[in-house]
């Protein structure tokens, strides 16, 4: 059964070696996240299905990472000394392979590496869940619309089961907030931003389906995806979307959420 389910960020400047004395600038998404990280320690998880936007995204299907261990290194970064590993939850992902792939295309990757889009919450959200198995989803080129349904899918097996499992959406939200942002100021960013949170809080789904497609496009977002598939995987279920911080420090929106379900 789902027991917890978030939004997060994924900046690599949010790891002490690689943000160093930056990470100050980011110190509201800092103490957003330690929240998370307790809230999800007392929902004791058993497993955690994290949903990245980053790794290897196909145009035509989501995957599914299966690997008997996993590593998350940050050697891209700078951050030489950073290594975590954690299992797969292979049962689980068999039986939502076996089922999901009845109705929706999907492929199974067996990357042990993860990319930075799952490596970064995990780092940040397990430190005290030391036997927390995971299941890494990568969302795929396909319309929002479809990864809602993806997550509807996800939840049918997530329910049926009989262990505690949190959900997490790693997502940076616009990319075009300062001049300085990765991809440039775009007035856009800012109105993408408030309209994800303004359709979050009211739990809008169908609303963050439509989102207009330029409007997405210039503010260079890489988290409708993620938050769609988690919110899927919620389709049905009775829960109070909290934000619990949003900033921009380098141009891009961070958006830490719990979406506590009741």
């Amino acid at each position: 059964m789902i027991t917890f389910a978030a939004i997060v960020p994924h900046p690599p400047m949010l790891l002490p070696k690689v943000g160093k004395d930056n990470v100050k600038k980011a110190k509201v998404t800092v103490a957003a996240m330690k929240t998370i990280e307790q809230d999800l320690y007392l929902s004791h998880p058993d497993t955690i299905v994290v949903v990245s936007p980053h790794g290897p995204v196909m145009p035509d299907a989501f995957m599914i990472n299966l690997a008997a261990n996993y590593s998350a290194g940050f050697k891209d970064f700078g951050d030489f000394e950073t290594v975590k590993t954690w299992t797969a939850d292979f049962m689980l992902i068999d039986r939502i392979q076996r089922n999901a792939r009845k109705e929706t295309p999907l492929v199974l990757g067996s990357e042990e590496n993860l990319d930075y889009g799952a490596g970064i919450p995990l780092v940040l959200l397990t430190e005290h869940l030391p036997k927390v198995t995971v299941i890494p989803v990568v969302t795929s080129g396909l319309d929002l619309k479809a990864h809602y349904d993806f997550g509807k899918l996800l939840k049918d097996e997530l329910m049926a089961s009989n262990k505690r499992v949190a959900v997490v959406a790693s997502a940076d939200l616009s990319h075009t907030l300062t001049k300085d942002a990765p991809a440039g100021f775009a007035k856009e960013g800012a109105e993408l931003d408030k309209t994800i949170q303004d359709l979050l809080t009211t739990k809008n789904a169908a609303g963050l389906i439509g989102t207009d497609t330029k409007l997405r496009e210039a503010a260079h977002e890489c988290g409708l995806r993620p938050i769609l598939t988690l919110l899927g995987t919620l389709d049905g279920v009775n829960y109070d979307p909290k934000i619990i911080s949003y900033e921009f420090p380098f141009g891009v929106g961070y958006l830490v959420s719990n979406l506590v379900l009741s």
